[in-house]
């Protein structure tokens, strides 16, 4: 054993450990405060609703508890156990330069996706439909599945080989060329994602409401935000949450409502729900998202490219005696073991999230009535069987929006005294 097999055991225990740890927490967090709401909700959502979302929040915290399990097994039978190097070696045997390197790669993400599929058919057709959520049905699901497969293809294989192409022949700045091939696949899959590859999945229809257009309208325009369209998509089709978003950049930006969410909420709480994402473009927080994630891949790449050249690095990783240097080989163990060390990083991100979530709420009680978004927030809470009560530490380290009581209580105005 290497040092760094030491060090990938050790860094995936800890991480292992820690996420057990976090969700032992939520579940008993959770259930110590099922059987009635905090007090400052007490008169907005009814004991039977809190209840169901504790025990929809501890049967999902159950099954992540689950697929880690699956996951951290996954990982250590394709690299210590030797996985990846074996399907390296046949894939040599059969395949020569670079059709080789991507069967390696596509061989890796299909085992990924077989052993991933009835854990999603778990999640989709038992939990979601236990709670009432799941609209979708078997023909849908495996409908869904071949179109995502089919459009991964499209676009995975050609980026596939663009990548080994790029590392086999631009020498040992490689992983700076393939960082902004990187960066502008990113860029153009933003810019076609409403009009191309959305519309492959969901229905998108003009928003017919002449009201509540007028009313956007007017909202807009009090912004300075320009965007395409607005549409709204049936993601009743698949689910019962609701949601609504901003899709696209430049000139191509669109707004997207779920049927579902239009079905639940009033004009000026929609108004309200639409001004705190108007928040998330007027305070930048897409461009910062955006810079962060180009950041991080930067130097993940830069990490790539030293390890790539390692010995010690494919040793460590149960793929030490491979005949040479192999850019797919490289890329999968990386890509791999990457998520086992970046899972220190998570509070960092959700921290920052939750900054662009106040400051989006400040924007849109600047720009709607901040009562207005807090009834909105209630009811997509209620609607959505979030948790009123998160364990604090489990809330601190993963959740990407602030918890309600915390949320709903900057929008509120202080009681009198």
């Amino acid at each position: 054993m290497n040092a760094f097999t030491l060090l990938f055991l050790l860094t995936l225990a800890a991480s292992v450990g820690i996420r057990l740890w976090l969700a032992q927490r939520q579940i008993t967090h959770v259930v110590a405060h099922r059987d009635a709401p905090p007090p400052q909700f007490a008169d907005r959502i009814d004991v039977f609703a809190h209840r169901r979302a504790a025990d929809y929040t501890i049967a999902r915290t159950f099954f992540g508890v689950v697929a880690l399990g699956v996951e951290t097994l996954l990982l250590l039978v394709l690299t210590l156990g030797g996985g990846v190097a074996a399907l390296h070696a046949f894939w040599q045997n059969h395949l020569a330069g670079l059709a080789g390197g991507a069967a390696l790669i596509l061989s890796v993400i299909a085992l990924g996706a077989v052993i991933d599929l009835p854990l999603a058919w778990w999640r989709q057709f038992v939990i979601e439909a236990r709670f009432g959520f799941n609209r979708m049905t078997p023909h849908l699901f495996f409908a869904d599945l071949a179109r995502q497969t089919a459009l991964g293809a499209l676009i995975g294989v050609p980026v596939i080989f663009a990548a080994l192409w790029l590392m086999e022949r631009m020498g040992s700045a490689w992983w700076i060329w393939v960082w902004l091939f990187w960066c502008g696949l990113n860029l153009l899959l933003l810019f076609i994602y409403p009009t191309w590859i959305a519309p492959l999945f969901n229905r998108f229809t003009p928003l017919e409401d002449a009201s509540l257009k007028s009313r956007i309208e007017a909202l807009l325009a009090r912004c300075g935000f320009a965007a395409a369209g607005f549409f709204v998509m049936d993601g009743s089709r698949r689910s019962a949450h609701g949601n609504a978003y901003f899709t696209g950049f430049g000139r191509n930006k669109r707004i997207v409502f779920f049927d579902t969410l239009l079905a639940r909420l009033q004009a000026n709480e929609i108004e309200a729900v639409l001004a705190h994402e108007l928040g998330h473009f007027r305070r930048h927080h897409v461009i910062k998202r955006i810079t962060l994630l180009f950041g991080l891949s930067f130097a993940m790449l830069a990490i790539l490219g030293y390890v790539a050249d390692a010995p010690w690095f494919y040793q460590g990783l149960g793929a030490g005696f491979a005949d040479e240097k192999s850019a797919a080989l490289a890329l999968v163990l990386f890509f791999l073991v990457a998520p086992v060390f970046s899972f220190f990083l998570t509070p960092w991100m959700s921290l920052l999230s939750r900054r662009h979530e106040f400051e989006a709420d400040q924007f849109a009680a600047e720009h709607a009535a901040a009562t207005d978004l807090v009834s909105a927030l209630v009811k997509l809470y209620e609607d959505n069987a979030a948790t009123l009560t998160p364990d604090p530490l489990h809330s601190l380290f993963y959740d990407s929006h602030p918890p309600a009581a915390l949320r709903i209580a900057r929008l509120s105005p202080p009681a009198a005294t």
